[in-house]
């Protein structure tokens, strides 16, 4: 099933932010921009590495007026343990979402049940709360902040520029296109 447009449904999901227990529900995507980072487990081995490079990025996001939050099926107790217990985790500084029921995965059809984990989706969510760009991997498969950033960019880039579009490697300050009859077959 294709996500882009879908409307995020309605969740409410405890989750482990700046050293403290809080409540995150649909409502806090909307009006910004959100990214939603699905991962498998805590305290597994590409994990962290994906968490620590978007903590590394974090502020480039922020930069952009966009949050980021982070979503697995492990319990905010256990994503409060895996801070506590790992420097690459240490330095999170966006939610980190409890989804043990795995309702949301199920939402973002990213959750395979018979393991109870997420797959590696990175998901980016406009201030209407709808889904304007996704990437699935499978569990093995590391992500790069980095393309994640660009996709906000270009995503943003398409909302405020409904005319025109982003070429592929596109990145902010690049030359876009205006799709008009007199392009066709010259790219």
């Amino acid at each position: 099933m294709a996500l882009i447009g879908k409307k995020v449904s309605p969740f409410k999901l405890n989750a482990y932010h700046n050293d403290a227990f809080i409540e995150v529900d649909e409502k806090a995507l909307e009006g910004k921009w959100s990214v939603i980072v699905f991962y498998p487990a805590d305290f597994s081995f590409v994990c962290p590495t994906e968490l620590e490079d978007l903590a590394n990025n974090y502020t480039k996001f922020q930069a952009l007026g966009c949050e980021v939050y982070s979503a697995s099926t492990d319990t905010h107790f256990v994503h409060k343990a895996w801070h506590d217990a790992s420097e690459k985790i240490r330095g999170i500084k966006f939610p980190m979402l409890a989804d043990p029921a795995g309702k949301l995965a199920k939402d973002f059809d990213v959750l395979v049940e018979e393991d109870w984990q997420a797959l590696r989706g990175s998901f980016v969510v406009n201030p209407e709360g709808v889904i304007v760009a996704y990437e699935i991997n499978d569990m093995g498969i590391g992500r790069s902040a980095k393309d994640l950033l660009r996709r906000v960019e270009a995503s943003q880039f398409v909302y405020e520029h409904g005319d025109q579009v982003c070429p592929a490697n596109w990145t902010l300050g690049d030359e876009t296109l205006t799709p008009d009859i007199d392009l066709v077959g010259k790219l």
